[in-house]
Parts: C-alpha cells; sequence; structure tokens
C-alpha cells in the first residue's frame, strides 16, 4: 500500500492514526522488503504480527508464510484489517492487547514480525523472551535509540541489554528513516532480529540473576561495589570479596560487565 492508499483508506472508515496506541504507519516499500529479509520466512511459518494497523506489512507476510496472525488492539484498525485482507485466507486476525495474549496457545517455532511503539518495544519483548513457548525469531522495526540499546556491549551495557542478551542472539540488521512512515515519527528506527537461545537454567538463578543486575543497575554512575553493597544490604567488604571472586573490580560501573560476568556474580551473590 501506498502512502495515499492507506490515507485513502483510513479516510474511508473515517479513521486516524492514534497517539496512544503509538500508531505510525510504514508504508515504505524498501523498508517492508528489509524486515521481510530480516524474518527470513520459510513457506512452512507461523507468524505471529503485533500491531499490523492497515495491514500493508500483513498483506505481505501473508504470500510467503503458512499463517499470519495478526494481533491488534484497537477495535477501528481490526475492521479495516478485515476489510483490507478479505483475500488472504490465511490470515487469523484477533482483537487483543499483546501484553495480555496467551502465547502458550501459539504453536511451536512461530515467528513474531512487527513494528512496535515506543511504549511497548520492551515489554513485548520481555513478554515472549520469558514465555515457556518462545518465538524462533523475532524480526522487530524499534525506535534506533532503543535497538542500540538492546544490542549494547560493554562498557555501554545497560539493564535492558542485559536483560535481553540473557535470553537471546540480537543484532541490528538495518536503519529506517522517519519519513517512511506516516505520521512521521520524530527519530529514525531501525530493525532488530533477536534469536532466543535454549535457557536451561532454573527459576531460582534466572530470579537471582536479575536482581543482581537490578541492584548493579540502580545507581549506574556509582562503583559496583556501592551499588551492590546498597541494594542487597551486605558489608561493603563482603560486596568486594564476591566481585573479586569473580574477577571483576570493585570500582568497575555495571555497564563495564559482560553477560557472562552477570552470571558468574549470580552464582556468587546466590549464598
Amino acid at each position: 500500500m501506498t502512502l495515499s492508499q492507506i490515507k485513502d483508506l483510513l479516510k474511508r472508515h473515517n479513521a486516524f492514526p492514534k497517539k496512544q496506541f503509538g500508531q505510525n504507519f510504514l508504508h515504505d516499500q524498501n523498508a517492508i522488503k528489509k524486515i521481510l529479509a530480516t524474518a527470513d520466512i520459510k513457506p512452512d511459518d507461523i507468524i505471529v504480527e503485533i500491531g499490523p494497523g492497515v495491514g500493508n506489512l500483513t498483506q505481505e507476510l501473508a504470500k510467503l508464510a503458512k499463517n499470519v496472525i495478526a494481533i491488534e488492539k484497537d477495535r477501528v484498525m481490526v475492521k479495516i484489517l478485515k476489510d483490507t485482507l478479505t483475500s488472504a485466507l490465511n490470515v487469523e486476525i484477533s482483537e487483543a492487547d499483546i501484553l495480555k495474549f496467551n502465547e502458550a496457545q501459539l504453536p511451536k517455532n512461530y515467528k513474531i514480525v512487527a513494528n512496535l511503539p515506543f511504549y511497548l518495544a520492551a515489554p513485548a519483548i520481555r513478554k515472549f523472551l520469558e514465555s515457556k513457548n518462545p518465538p524462533s525469531l523475532m524480526a522487530l522495526i524499534i525506535q534506533k535509540e532503543v535497538a542500540q540499546r538492546i544490542v549494547a556491549l560493554p562498557p555501554q551495557m545497560s539493564l535492558l541489554s542485559v536483560s535481553v542478551q540473557f535470553y537471546a542472539d540480537v543484532k541490528i540488521t538495518s536503519r529506517i528513516k522517519k519519513v517512511c512512515f506516516w505520521p512521521s515519527p520524530k527519530v529514525d528506527s531501525a530493525i532488530i532480529k533477536i534469536i532466543p537461545q535454549k535457557n536451561n537454567c532454573q527459576k531460582d538463578f534466572v530470579e537471582n540473576f536479575f536482581k543482581i543486575a537490578r541492584a548493579g543497575f540502580s545507581h549506574p554512575r556509582k562503583q559496583l561495589a556501592n551499588n551492590l553493597a546498597k541494594e542487597l544490604d551486605i558489608d561493603r567488604g563482603e560486596a568486594e570479596y564476591l566481585l573479586k571472586q569473580c574477577a571483576i573490580e570493585s570500582t568497575q560501573r555495571a555497564e563495564t560487565l559482560t553477560v557472562e560476568q552477570w552470571k558468574m556474580l549470580s552464582h556468587s551473590f546466590s549464598g
């Protein structure tokens, strides 16, 4: 769908982009081709599309995949989707909030493709990475700055990058200019590819891992030993000793640690 076609479609339905849903419709065909390439869609794939909007990306997904499950929260957009996707017999439209959607009902090895608004990116990624039925791949359009934070390496780590990289391999596959969307957002976007990895960690270890990571990042500009001592209610000397056991300097900051070092700390602080 071209931009003029999207505008005409909305006009026919007396609809408009809603800020509360972060609706910025992707209309650039080259950008659509890039996210399709990132998703690496095979004929037998089941695709879950989050927030399909008017269905321009959905139409292309339907041509490549076995089935597409389009999950849309906006009731007006659901009506529009039923109009634009009448000939796409392999598309199922579901009116639902993705954060409340029960992914356990999905078949194994489904893929997620989505153009995610800023407010939804982090919670949606977390939901599916922590799921007992995670996707085999996530191809997402998100704000460029958020994508850069997710793929960051030391010394620029954040709690977000640690959280995502604990569960998955991640990389940015492409950048998308803000003019590729309507209405045009204030910042550029990026396509990020997330491939969840098999996680055999026990529940207690995972909980402890994130407890330690949150403590470490509680005051990012402060030294790690200070943060851990304060947030975990232990003596600074004990925090320094446990850090030393992991070959980590007490004066380091949380942003300088790798995910593997956080895992070592979780074992060290578990006692």
